[in-house]
């Protein structure tokens, strides 16, 4: 949605401007991001009293923020409860276009995260694997991919911290 200069509400709108990467988020919506990250259940209603507007307001709201692609409510699991024991990221070194090895890895089922990076590797990626031998058959996926030229794999051997909390600036 894009708000034009005449637009009053503008102020209680999720406001993208156009050409921009980002999304300006007024107060009351980092509220509800703030409430959506302690508990992505929490009843819009109960939403609505912490940050001042009704239920219908807030489902609107929320309803923005997801089209506009300013956040997801999903279902964060343990993978070592799901039965994924092992978990790795993946420093990569690249040769070519960056963003296009790095959406090929995106394409890559196992690999949950892909991001570019400065300093020794181009590319970081995170992979949940069923066992050393699915990790091995990972990394071999990996190393096919045209322009990776190596990888160095970070093997999690326990999780003290995960948290998607970080708050909203």
């Amino acid at each position: 949605m894009v708000n034009g200069p005449a637009d009053d509400r503008r102020a209680r709108r999720v406001t993208v401007r156009e050409g921009a990467n980002h999304v300006l988020l007024d107060d009351v919506a980092k509220q509800i991001i703030e409430q959506l990250q302690e508990d992505g259940r929490r009843a819009y209603a109960t939403i609505g009293r912490a940050v001042g507007l009704s239920e219908a307001a807030v489902r609107q709201r929320v309803q923005r923020l997801l089209d506009a692609g300013v956040m997801q409510i999903v279902a964060v699991t343990d993978p070592l409860q799901l039965g994924f024991p092992r978990q790795a990221m993946i420093g990569l070194k690249t040769d070519g276009d960056l963003e296009q090895v790095a959406d090929r890895l995106a394409e890559l089922d196992e690999v949950d995260y892909v991001v570019i990076t400065a300093g020794s590797f181009d590319l970081l990626t995170e992979v949940v694997c069923r066992n050393d031998d699915h990790l091995l058959e990972i990394l071999q996926r990996l190393r096919a991919v045209p322009g990776v030229v190596s990888t160095e794999a970070f093997v999690y051997l326990k999780l003290r911290k995960q948290t998607y909390s970080w708050g909203t600036a």
